[in-house]
């Protein structure tokens, strides 16, 4: 299952689609809001149950990238993405039959569970290797792949929404809607699995043009002993929770917060609005990582957390009184999520080299996993017990919008505490790399 490496010649720019080819696909999980109405109604269930197929999801991501990472890392992204491949799609296939039988279980089992371990495998399998073949614009490669992820439900949120207004949206409705996704990202991931490569291990490339990357070498087991790793962990998980508390309940969140105005929202409508947050959340993938190399990425999270903060409070004070004013802070906020997850993976490099950059940012996605449970949470539960108090429309988020305003502030505080990494967390370099790297310092006079 090893991946060829390329061969002379071989251009860079054919890697970046093969990770998209899987990332696209397994960002439907954006899209889950979709499902939510329909399942609350075929099943019988609250907003907090029906995310928790989404909520584990995120959690199996994490979990499946810390401990998958080093694996990832030996045998290779073709492994990795053939993993991911047969997880997602078998996920989504015991969904089906958990919809069928209408034994909700089972979706969060397969969904969930086998699905998510699905999501984690293939979100880091092209990580690492982009890096490599992309050194000298590491936040511009990731982001390109990475916005895949954050673009999936953009395809995935009309498509379902399509799929079930023909299918119907009963529970055999849904499980025939979860079959035909299983079976489409199948084929979909498959290109991935054929066309990935591994760049070869010469000091200097012709075929990309830049010299074998110099820098920090710190293992996965050393990065998680140092404070910036711990750090960092935090920006992500505060960033990743105010991002996923919208994203998750987008479709009946827009409809809670016109329910009672004049401008009322259709399913149609919300559905809408999950495509044109996913968008958001693809184009701050590439367009904010990208912006990182030439700003930093230190100053690029300042913007993520500080400017976040601000526009969940503008949605919070103002948000149901102009529907373009809510819209526009979702849109900046859902830019910000997507490109934090972008940004990360160069972050670490910078930090930590690429030595075992990919089994560092599968540990380092934990704080997606405890995001993914954090975010969800806050939004639901509150909103259940805000109801169940009587309250409607823009009310039931006031206190969950709060809550997320102070934690973008203190995800920039542990921003600003990052530091460059201390030599003696630091490994050598192998002997041979270390002449090469001699060999190309220029000779003092």
């Amino acid at each position: 299952m090893s991946p060829p490496v390329a061969p002379p010649g071989w251009s860079r720019w054919l890697v970046p689609p093969a990770a998209l080819s899987v990332h696209l696909s397994i960002g439907q999980a954006y899209a889950w809001s979709v499902f939510k109405p329909p399942l609350e109604s075929a099943l019988g269930l609250s907003g907090t149950q029906s995310a928790l197929p989404f909520q584990l999801g995120i959690v199996m991501l994490g979990l499946s990238a810390a401990f998958g990472g080093t694996l990832v890392e030996r045998n290779g992204p073709r492994w990795a993405m053939t993993v991911a491949l047969c997880c997602f799609s078998s996920g989504f296939l015991i969904s089906a039959l958990g919809a069928a039988t209408e034994q909700y279980w089972l979706i969060v089992l397969g969904y969930g569970f086998v699905g998510g371990i699905g999501l984690g495998i293939g979100y880091i399998s092209p990580v690492s290797t982009l890096i490599k073949w992309f050194p000298d614009r590491p936040g511009m490669a990731t982001g390109i792949a990475i916005m895949g992820f954050g673009g999936g439900a953009l395809i995935a949120s009309p498509w379902s929404a399509q799929m079930l207004e023909s299918f119907g949206d009963d529970s055999s409705g849904i499980a025939l809607a979860f079959l035909v996704h299983g079976l489409s990202y199948a084929v979909f991931m498959s290109l991935g699995v054929l066309l990935v490569r591994v760049p070869r291990a010469d000091p200097m490339r012709r075929d990309t043009g830049t010299a074998t990357p110099t820098g920090p070498r710190v293992t996965a087991r050393q990065a998680i002993r140092t404070p910036q790793f711990w750090c960092l962990w935090v920006v992500l998980c505060m960033n990743v929770t105010a991002g996923i508390g919208i994203l998750e309940k987008a479709a009946p969140m827009i409809t809670d917060f016109f329910a009672d105005t004049s401008t009322t929202v259709s399913a149609t409508a919300a559905a809408g609005f999950v495509a044109l947050l996913s968008a958001a959340n693809m184009a701050g993938r590439i367009g904010w990582s990208s912006t990182s190399d030439l700003i930093g990425r230190k100053n690029i999270y300042r913007l993520y957390l500080g400017v976040g903060a601000l526009m969940y409070a503008a949605i919070a004070l103002f948000g149901d009184s102009s529907k373009p004013l809510f819209i526009l802070c979702a849109l900046v906020i859902l830019s910000f999520y997507g490109g934090g997850f972008a940004t990360i993976p160069a972050y670490l490099k910078d930090l930590f080299g690429t030595h075992q950059v990919g089994a560092i940012h599968g540990r380092l996605l934990t704080a997606w996993s405890t995001a993914g449970v954090l975010g969800p949470l806050i939004v639901n539960w509150i909103a259940d017990r805000q109801e169940e108090a009587g309250r409607t429309g823009a009310s039931l988020y006031g206190l969950s919008f709060a809550i997320m305003i102070g934690l973008l502030v203190i995800g920039l505080v542990a921003n600003e505490l990052v530091r460059p990494v201390h030599p003696r967390h630091h490994v050598p370099a192998p002997r041979q790399e270390a002449s090469d790297a001699a060999r190309q310092q220029p000779k003092s006079a």
